[in-house]
């Protein structure tokens, strides 16, 4: 495809380059539906993968943490922005709860929104959701997490 044809060998070339020079971590930015990329993003050396937009199709968290976490460190994905934009606090609470669950354990995760935090929000579900990460999103994520009614 075009991207393993023309993109990765450049991306490749770029990366190794900036790990010549510095012991940074390299960062990539890609909004949507990136599932398919991740393992040639891996092998590029991307290190850190932001948004995770946990609502474009393939981009589940629990999938994701499970099949990438060893190598990527997720910075974002922390509310889905639908939840955030339209749900209540008790809404937002909970899918925040869920993405820290799914990211959060061993590490590699940066809490964050997947989007920049649109006008239309209510006010109080952006509280809602940075008290949840607080309240929630420590190291080690050892916080109750789990529902008390599933136990999941």
């Amino acid at each position: 495809n075009t991207f393993r044809r023309i993109y990765k060998p450049r991306m490749r070339r770029l990366v190794d380059a900036i790990k010549k020079k510095t012991a940074a971590r390299v960062y990539l930015h890609s909004c949507g539906s990136i599932y398919r990329f991740i393992p040639d993003l891996i092998e590029c050396g991307i290190q850190v993968l932001n948004p995770v937009q946990v609502n474009a199709a393939d981009m589940d968290s629990a999938r994701l943490k499970r099949e990438f976490g060893r190598d990527l460190t997720f910075w974002g994905g922390g509310c889905d922005p639908v939840v955030l934009q339209t749900g209540t606090p008790r809404d937002v609470v909970e899918e925040v709860k869920r993405r820290i669950q799914d990211l959060a354990p061993g590490g590699e995760f940066v809490f964050g929104s997947v989007h920049n935090i649109q006008a239309d929000v209510p006010p109080e579900n952006i509280v809602a959701m940075f008290g949840a990460a607080r309240e929630f999103g420590g190291y080690p994520t050892a916080k109750s997490l789990a529902n008390p009614e599933t136990g999941r």
